[in-house]
């Protein structure tokens, strides 16, 4: 049985592709308000423990609307730049809200994080030297790297022995030596395995990794076990969710049992990012061109991976919806195998390789599904293009534009006079 998620969301609300290209350009980023929400409380209701935090990853995808109802269904917020700090301050989050998981950042970015009051978690020892000659006596987290690391690409495995995140264990006799130096107050741990794993076991053991690590700091105000809890790429082949009802289960049993063994009650956090936020976007492009080459047939379209990096980069999977000029959505039983790829001057720019898709014709429309993570995040102006606009669908079903598109203008903006 064909699957087709927008039709299985209502997730273009009141409006159609068509509707929204004319109004707003192509391409375009469109997400829905209600699966956001939905994405939030579940992972809201995952640990059934009263000191139970989540913060989001605001890297996955950091629209200022977007944050404000992140924000307002009660989620934290972990950062990795200044940048993303400042963006969630005028989201509304709180200093206090705010984890900032550096990676080999300045002295200068560090001082204006220490100064902002944000808590800052640095994950080498040199890095730990930095924050306490500039803050001794403060309060400090470090990122340990628990052994084992899980992810859909090389590129995203952040623990384990190839990465360039985290303190190995081994090395915690010189964690606390450099502490006691410049008096400072170890207050969190924190760890993150990877991103896109579909399988809790990993997550779990990780888990038990940061707990036992745990037992080597009194004091504790929080322990962190990361994010990268994975979304269904491929649900049009039936692949299925992640059970995060198991995962709530074990990681709660595993939680409450150390509590227990310990008598000691510290925050637990988690920290999703693409799990909140993939699901409710979609990007959408315009097909300017098809042509026969060497058997294959390619869909040319302003989907170029300045837009959307993930298929480039990570070799991505992403399903594919085509919709005809007035924006209907095509079930048409013939396929074709076709590969879809963009506008940018390079062979990699490819969205989508060797897909059963419906004929499709110039004019029709392109939907790349769960494009709100990693997406608009990672835009660029390769090649001189535009950055696109973006679009929310309201609980109501209206379209609202909660970023315009680049104009030619902004390409020439921060150039100085020569």
């Amino acid at each position: 049985m064909e699957y087709y998620f927008t039709q299985e969301t209502n997730f273009f609300g009141n409006t159609n592709p068509r509707e929204l290209l004319d109004k707003y350009g192509s391409p375009l980023y469109v997400y829905n308000e209600m699966i956001l929400r939905k994405r939030c409380r579940e992972i809201m209701e995952l640990v059934d423990y009263q000191k139970y935090k989540v913060n989001y990853s605001a890297k996955a995808n950091s629209n200022l609307h977007l944050l404000k109802i992140i924000h307002e269904e009660g989620l934290h917020a972990d950062a990795v730049s200044y940048g993303e700090i400042y963006v969630l301050e005028m989201a509304g989050f709180k200093p206090q809200e705010i984890l900032f998981t550096s990676n080999n950042i300045s002295k200068d970015e560090m001082e204006l994080a220490i100064n902002k009051g944000v808590t800052i978690s640095v994950d080498s020892l040199s890095q730990l030297e930095q924050f306490g000659r500039i803050n001794p006596g403060g309060t400090v987290a470090v990122r340990f790297n628990p052994g084992k690391g899980a992810g859909h690409s090389e590129k995203v495995i952040t623990a384990g022995n190839n990465t360039k995140f985290g303190i190995h264990p081994e090395y915690i006799p010189e964690v606390k030596h450099i502490l006691r130096k410049y008096n400072l107050r170890l207050i969190g741990i924190n760890q993150h395995i990877g991103s896109l794993f579909m399988d809790p076991k990993p997550y779990i053991e990780a888990a038990k990794s940061i707990l036992s690590i745990a037992e080597n700091f009194e004091s504790l105000e929080f322990i962190d076990f990361g994010g990268g809890f994975g979304i269904p790429y491929r649900k049009q082949t039936g692949e299925k969710k992640l059970n995060v009802k198991l995962l709530g289960d074990q990681l709660t049993s595993l939680i409450h049992d150390w509590v227990n063994k310990h008598q000691l009650q510290p925050t637990f956090l988690v920290e999703p990012g693409r799990y909140i936020i993939a699901e409710c976007g979609i990007l959408l492009g315009t097909v300017h061109a098809t042509k026969q080459n060497n058997n294959t047939t390619y869909i040319g379209t302003d989907l170029g991976f300045n837009v959307l990096l993930r298929p480039a980069m990570y070799d991505s999977y992403h399903d594919i919806e085509v919709y005809s000029n007035n924006g209907a959505l095509i079930k048409d039983n013939e396929r074709i195998n076709s590969t879809v790829v963009g506008n940018i001057c390079e062979s990699g720019d490819i969205i989508s390789r060797n897909r059963m898709l419906p004929p499709v014709k110039e004019g029709y429309i392109i939907g790349v599904m769960d494009a709100g993570a990693y997406g608009y995040s990672m835009c660029s102006n390769y090649n001189n293009r535009l950055r696109p606009a973006e679009v929310i669908i309201d609980k109501n079903g209206s379209d609202i534009l909660i970023r315009r598109r680049d104009t030619f203008e902004d390409l020439l903006r921060n150039f100085t006079t020569i």
